[in-house]
């Protein structure tokens, strides 16, 4: 009999140890993310994503793998989460989050910082199961503010022909430029390693140069940046993270880490239930943007940022030191 009630205990105790390890693998999500490429704006997106899902009460094993800006590479990291069989996937740019949503068509998906969701395919039928935030920047403001603080009149753009978002924001920055009397020259790269040769191209038929939020092109932004200072001509980045430390004269962009922490929230949102559809695309607040100035740049290119200007930028350069504010 206490042969008996001992096999029983350890019958019991195996039971419940099985049961515990069990409902631990259950709340376990696994979480691919796929980034197009490392720069500092994707890469203050993913680790937004990070610390957020670490703060919440979601056990979450995530696994990041990056495209290093190949397309291909794209669908290869996109199978290999479909074969890990993970509960979201998530793709950091354009290119990621559309060969994720071809791979895999029945898992929940997150996207972060795709500039057109409609026009990359990532809205509308079909979609159900994929939410995300974009960043779509305000394309004509930019130029706008460009042409008061420069009086430029040629503007030069060079966007990644392969990219959606690329190909989206160049007809945007060409529309604004019709808008306001610009005169528009626009060249295509394949990749980063072409950027700052279509830079030497144009660099000397414009007296400004607008870089949107193109992955590959913000890649390549110091390169641009040294042959636009070369030749005097002013270089208006929608990065800020990126413009640390290069010759860009102004930038007006989103802070990424925060668009990290919002995509994070959407992650958290469909792993509790809610339906990716009732989410929809999340727009970052254009309220938001930043604005860094490099006063050394101006000097040196002979434009004068006005004092305004200069009292709201976030980011300020002078005399080789940055200020946040």
């Amino acid at each position: 009999m206490k042969k008996l009630s001992i096999a029983l205990v350890v019958l019991l105790v195996s039971a419940l140890l099985f049961a515990g390890g069990a409902a631990e693998k259950t709340n376990t999500y696994k979480i691919g993310v796929s980034k197009l490429l490392a720069h500092p704006a994707l890469d203050s997106i993913e680790q937004g994503i990070k610390d957020y899902l670490a703060t919440t009460d979601l056990n979450c094993d995530i696994h990041c793998e990056n495209a290093n800006g190949d397309i291909s590479t794209c669908a290869s990291i996109a199978r290999l989460f479909k074969d890990e069989n993970v509960d979201v996937a998530v793709g950091i740019a354009t290119p990621t989050a559309q060969a994720i949503a071809n791979a895999l068509p029945n898992t929940l998906q997150v996207f972060a910082t795709v500039t057109d969701p409609v026009s990359a395919g990532l809205t509308g039928e079909g979609c159900e199961n994929i939410c995300g935030v974009s960043d779509m920047v305000p394309v004509e403001a930019h130029l706008t503010l460009l042409m008061n603080i420069t009086g430029c009149k040629r503007v030069g753009m060079i966007y990644t022909s392969g990219e959606a978002n690329g190909i989206v924001l160049m007809e945007a920055a060409k529309t604004a430029a019709e808008k306001l009397g610009l005169e528009f020259v626009p060249v295509s790269i394949a990749n980063s390693a072409e950027a700052k040769m279509a830079a030497q191209s144009i660099v000397g038929r414009i007296d400004a140069m607008y870089v949107a939020t193109d992955n590959t092109v913000i890649s390549a932004i110091n390169g641009v940046a040294e042959v636009c200072a070369k030749e005097k001509v002013a270089l208006f980045s929608a990065d800020t993270t990126s413009s640390f430390n290069t010759e860009v004269l102004i930038a007006g962009g989103f802070d990424y880490y925060k668009s990290g922490i919002l995509t994070a929230k959407l992650i958290e949102k469909v792993l509790k239930g809610t339906k990716p559809s009732e989410i929809g695309t999340q727009y970052l607040d254009t309220d938001s943007l930043e604005i860094y100035l490099n006063q050394d740049v101006a000097d040196k290119i002979g434009v004068k940022l006005p004092e305004d200007l200069i009292k709201s930028a976030k980011y300020y350069v002078k005399g080789g030191q940055l200020e946040t504010r």
